[in-house]
C-alpha cells in the first residue's frame, strides 16, 4: 500500500527517505502531514528545545567513585553511580 518517498529537509536541504513503515506509523497515529525535516535535524531541534541539562557531582554510596547525576542529591539518600545503579537493578 505504501511506498518509500524521497523528501527534502526544509532545514538542511538534504534528501531523506520517508519509508513505507514510517508512513504506515503516521497513518495509524492520525498524523496528516509528512515530516519536514530529516532525522538528524529533528533530533537537533528536539535537543535545542530541551536546553542544557544540569548535572550534579556526588560520591557513589556503593563504590565511592565520583558520580554525575541529573538531580540534586539529598544528604539523607544514598546515590549510586551509573555502573552501580545498573548492577543493583539486576540483583
Amino acid at each position: 500500500m505504501y511506498q518509500d518517498k524521497t523528501l527534502v529537509c526544509k532545514e538542511c536541504g538534504k534528501e531523506f527517505v520517508f519509508t513505507a513503515g514510517e508512513q504506515e506509523f503516521y497513518a495509524e497515529h492520525g498524523f496528516e502531514n509528512e515530516p519536514q525535516r530529516c532525522k538528524e535535524c529533528r533530533t537537533a531541534r528536539k535537543n535545542r528545545a530541551k536546553g542544557a541539562r544540569e548535572y550534579f557531582v556526588t560520591t557513589c554510596a556503593r563504590c565511592g567513585k565520583e558520580a554525575k547525576v541529573p538531580f540534586k542529591p539529598k544528604d539523607n539518600r544514598p546515590v549510586l553511580c551509573s555502573e552501580c545503579y545498573e548492577a543493583s537493578k539486576s540483583e
